[in-house]
């Protein structure tokens, strides 16, 4: 009869049970959810990071020199390693580089010009043949095909032969070109360590071509003498799992040992390829960490409203049970009705939730940041999801039948004395409970601040996930709404107090039944008070989280766009750089500019210089971090620019005539329009007068333009006796003479003169960030002596900031202008900085980039801030926890929804009598609908108050610590919390809107079921 029994029992209470059964399913849907959602996520993570991972950052290269004989023995134990330490075979490759050999026909020159053979394993997938063939194993001749770069270079041909010697092995080689070949991306990574390859040419010392690139068997017959042989594997890593990042890690950073361990005591093996896996895993661990956050709030919001509705049952039951005990049913067979009952709602909420997790993960896919990453979760159940499953469902069961065992011992008797008695002040609060979580929560969230993460190191070194931080935002939202209690019955007297006064009845009956029965409401009111904080808090972590994306793109970028790569080259010279770039579609604003390491004051730092007239339209710099506004460091940072002397028209040439009393050399100081410098070498003069020709068309490169005019700054000079008079005696442009300021000047080792005379400067004015303020010991407005890179400045700092945009987290910058650095330098005699980089203002980055792009070999990075916020958005490791925020906010209100709604209607039946009673009195239907909108108003009311509350010093003191970069790393700049007030008022409105709709519906139920009939009995 117990199973009989126990349905029967369960159906005599539908609307309880059902409510249990909802509690239950939504908690165990949703937590099985989350937990798929948090393996996926970290899945599609790790799978993203490597399927969008650049070469340099997955290839691994083993070097070692090579003859012919060892060759063969270090390439079967290289590849045998390389091999085995992937999850599956990568992409093996060799390449080779010669000593250096004679140009045909310069065998007699002191200095000739030089010329490289090569090897590279499958040359033909990475090129395609311009003209005639891959060339084929043979000694006699050597067959070489060589790129179309070098080819122009040295003149060589499809069919010419020649013969050759090495500088170092002297024997003649007789090579025959057989095809020439363009590299598909000569510009790409793969390439960046054979400059020689892409660009078919070297200068310095010596100018060396090639190389000629022959086939493996061939180099290592006739050119492996003692030379260079490079090993590079290029993994497959798009199946890689995070259980597989830690172990691949080692793997690939023991390769050196194990190779020397094998006999190759030479080789040397280098790959970013652990570091990166070591960030992966970390991320991987702290996003699935991040993650449990919200279900751990989940869990703690579904378990307190199923205890509500597990109280309001064993409420209800009260008399039943005693009733029960009174006629001999024993503590067991209590405990097997409730247990059995408890059982049949919670074990069909586990049996289902599983299939229900994937649909909910398909919505989840809809959400745009998800969408956006190309992230497609697509989990099945299988058995650690029915396991989850039915832990939570097991767990809701004993939560379910707890109140009514604790209630099991009274008699009847002792239930009808019992029966109405109320208490202002709850057991948790009575015992100190909840100053003893706030205790506890207090700790877990001072060391969440402190780590940053909720993972810390494990006694073994490792990494885990801190049980005690990741409870920290739950306890502290328990905690917070627990102390929120303390103030139901003092605010209900309150309202009790104000409402007796005013001669409406509804609300002074509402109000005196809430100051009576405090406790009855203080349930319903935790339960609505933590669902709100949670919702507030989830809308606050993923606003704060967007924002902060954009936060460190601009200050990664510090401009719409910014340019780096080297000061001058072949395509483009450094006065042609600029004109290239600010004429590319959509740009507004532009500024060379000088960023790199410098010594400053003994301080290692970020030296930036920028046009200081354009911070406003370029300079990306978070108003919080300054206590200026970005306009004001602007005008503050332009010290005294110096006067030039500007030539006219737009010359081609340009003619130095000079007069020297001895020895020295000298450098031309110029300018083009867009303020670029730049140093021409004028040679050694000699004592006497001397005629230089200067080039000015190739300053801006083979395919690029001067921006007009050019200006004439000064001259550096330095005398190796030591000392020597230098004057300019004339100029000419184009072969026009160009009336031009004398120039005088005694050159000493270094020394600087300019051909317009300007005033003395005075102090450099200088932004620093606040540390390094503090290491110089400067603040706003004052001026002081500092060297940086080893020459001396007065400068006076402008401004101070937390962090300058482009720089890392705790590094220390200076900020300078362009100009004005420039101009103090050159009265050092030193030579004017390059510019490394280009800032640029637009509109629109993509069509600018899109340009960049068409033109490879300009050699240029692009750093596009849209762009780069994209790619942090779409980062899935990074944006994996707001989708759990998310479907936690969801939840969350939809148990504050069913909380709500079983209590009230619990409430409402239980007062029938009272209702009619007062009926009876003569209160009317509408006043009697006050009563209960009155006491309902109070809990709603309270708890949007207190839950708000509760969210902003939540979202205040947890918020900015779990908000994290995709490499698990703090953010930079700092995190602000962004609470979004438009939808958390348009929240709060709709959930009054529906608790309001609930309890309307209410009002109408009670009274269809009778008030009337009640009053006529």
């Amino acid at each position: 009869m117990r199973g009989p029994l126990v349905v029967k029992r369960a159906l005599s209470e539908p609307l309880l049970l059902l409510a249990a059964f909802g509690s239950i399913l939504l908690a165990t849907t949703t937590l099985v959810a989350l937990t798929m959602y948090a393996s996926s996520i970290a899945d599609a993570g790790v799978r993203r990071t490597m399927e969008t991972a650049s070469y340099e950052q997955t290839a691994a290269t083993v070097s070692a020199p090579v003859t012919a004989k060892t060759f063969p023995e270090f390439d079967k134990a290289v590849r045998a390693e390389l091999t085995a330490a992937y999850t599956r075979p990568p992409e093996l490759s060799t390449s080779f580089r010669s000593d250096s050999y004679t140009m045909p026909g310069q065998e007699d020159r002191q200095r000739p010009e030089l010329l490289r053979f090569g090897g590279y394993d499958g040359l033909d997938r990475q090129a395609r043949l311009v003209s005639g063939a891959w060339p084929q194993p043979g000694d006699d001749p050597v067959q070489a095909v060589i790129s179309l770069s070098a080819a122009s270079e040295t003149g060589f041909k499809v069919g010419q032969e020649f013969t050759t010697r090495g500088r170092l092995d002297s024997r003649p080689v007789r090579v025959r070109v057989v095809g020439v070949f363009q590299l598909d991306d000569p510009f790409g990574a793969r390439w960046a360590g054979e400059q020689l390859l892409s660009r078919g040419v070297e200068r310095g010392d010596f100018t060396t071509y090639g190389p000629l690139m022959v086939p493996r068997e061939t180099f290592i017959a006739r050119f492996a003498t003692n030379v260079n042989a490079t090993w590079t594997a290029v993994p497959d890593l798009r199946a890689l799992t995070p259980e597989q990042l830690r172990p691949m890690a080692g793997a690939v950073a023991g390769l050196e040992q194990r190779l020397k361990a094998a006999g190759c005591g030479s080789c040397v093996a280098a790959s970013h390829l652990p570091e990166i896996l070591t960030q992966l895993d970390t991320a991987s661990l702290v996003a699935r960490s991040t993650m449990l956050i919200p279900v751990l709030q989940l869990l703690l919001l579904a378990a307190y409203a199923l205890m509500l509705t597990a109280r309001l049952l064993a409420d209800h039951r009260r008399m039943e049970v005693a009733l029960l005990r009174s006629r001999g049913a024993g503590t067991v067979r209590l405990a097997v009705l409730a247990g059995g009952e408890a059982l049949l709602v919670a074990l069909p909420c586990a049996v289902i939730a599983p299939f229900l997790g994937p649909p909910l993960l398909a919505a989840i896919n809809r959400l745009p940041w998800i969408e956006a990453a190309g992230v497609r979760l697509s989990p099945s159940a299988d058995l650690g999801t029915f396991l989850v499953s039915f832990g939570v469902a097991l767990a809701a069961a004993v939560l379910l039948m707890a109140p009514a065992l604790a209630g099991a011992r009274r008699t009847y008797v002792e239930e009808q004395a019992a029966r109405g008695r109320g208490g202002g002040r709850g057991l948790i609060e009575r015992a100190g409970a909840d100053l003893a979580l706030l205790v506890v929560a207090g700790l877990a969230i001072w060391q969440l601040q402190r780590y940053g993460a909720p993972v810390t190191t494990t006694a073994t070194g490792g990494l885990g996930i801190d049980p005690l931080i990741i409870s920290g935002p739950a306890l502290a939202l328990l905690t917070g709404g627990m102390l929120g209690l303390r103030l139901v019955p003092r605010v209900s007297k309150l309202a009790e107090k104000i409402t007796s006064r005013r001669p409406a009845l509804a609300p002074a009956l509402g109000a005196w039944q809430v100051s009576r029965r405090p406790l009855k409401y203080a349930g319903p009111a935790l339960l609505l008070t933590m669902a709100i904080a949670i919702g507030i808090v989830s809308l606050a972590t993923a606003a704060t989280w967007r924002t902060s994306q954009l936060d460190q793109a601009r200050h990664q970028a510090g401009a719409d766009l910014r340019l780096s790569g080297p000061p001058d080259g072949p395509e483009l010279g450094a006065l042609g750089r600029g004109t290239a770039f600010t004429t590319l579609p959509g740009i507004g604003a532009a500024s060379p500019g000088f960023r790199g390491q410098a010594d400053v004051g003994g301080e290692n730092a970020m030296l930036v210089t920028l046009d200081a007239s354009k911070l406003g339209e370029l300079f990306h710099l978070r108003p919080d971090l300054s206590d200026k506004p970005v306009s004001e460091l602007s005008r503050t940072l332009t010290g005294n620019r110096m006067d030039r002397f500007e030539l006219p028209g737009k010359p081609a040439t340009l003619t130095v005539n000079a007069e020297a009393s001895d020895e020295v050399a000298a450098r031309l100081v110029l300018t083009d329009a867009l303020g670029v410098w730049r140093d021409v070498p004028l040679g050694v003069l000699k004592a006497g007068t001397s005629q230089v020709e200067v080039d000015l068309r190739a300053l801006a490169g083979r395919k690029g333009q001067i921006t007009y005019p050019v200006s004439l700054l000064g001259v550096i000079a330095g005398a190796p006796s030591g000392s020597a008079t230098l004057k300019v005696t004339g100029l000419s442009a184009d072969g026009q003479q160009v009336t031009a300021p004398p120039l005088t000047m005694e050159a000493e080792l270094s020394s600087a003169a300019t051909f317009v005379q300007g005033a003395q400067p005075g102090p450099m004015p200088v932004v620093l960030t606040a540390d390094l303020a503090a290491a110089l010991k400067l603040s706003p407005g004052q001026s002081g002596r500092v060297s940086i890179d080893r020459r001396v400045l007065q400068v006076k700092v402008a401004g101070v900031v937390e962090s300058m945009p482009t720089t890392t987290a705790g590094q220390q910058a200076v900020l300078a202008d362009w100009e004005t650095m420039q101009a103090y330098e050159l009265a050092l005699a030193q030579p004017p900085r390059p510019a490394t980089e280009w800032w640029l203002g637009t509109d629109d980055p993509g069509a600018a980039t899109a340009a960049l792009k068409s033109h490879p070999e300009w050699d240029v990075t692009v750093l596009d801030q849209r762009a780069l916020a994209a790619t942090l958005q779409d980062d899935p490791l990074a944006s994996g926890l707001q989708g759990a925020l998310m479907l936690g906010f969801l939840a969350a209100l939809v148990f504050a929804a069913l909380g709500f709604l079983v209590n009230a209607a619990v409430a409402a039946r239980e007062r029938m009598a009272e209702f009619a009673i007062l009926r009876a009195l003569g209160v009317s239907p509408r006043q009697v609908f006050g009563m209960l909108a009155m006491e309902q108003a109070f809990v709603v009311g309270l708890s949007l108050l207190a839950g708000t509350g509760l969210a902003i010093v939540v979202g205040e003191l947890v918020v900015p610590h779990i908000v994290l970069t995709g490499q698990a790393a703090a953010v930079t700049p700092g995190v602000l919390l962004d609470i979004p007030w438009a939808a958390t008022a348009l929240m709060l409105v709709l959930v009054t809107a529906v608790l309001f709709a609930i309890l309307a519906g209410l009002a109408r139920t009670v009274r269809g079921q009778g008030l009337s009939l009640r009053e006529e009995q």
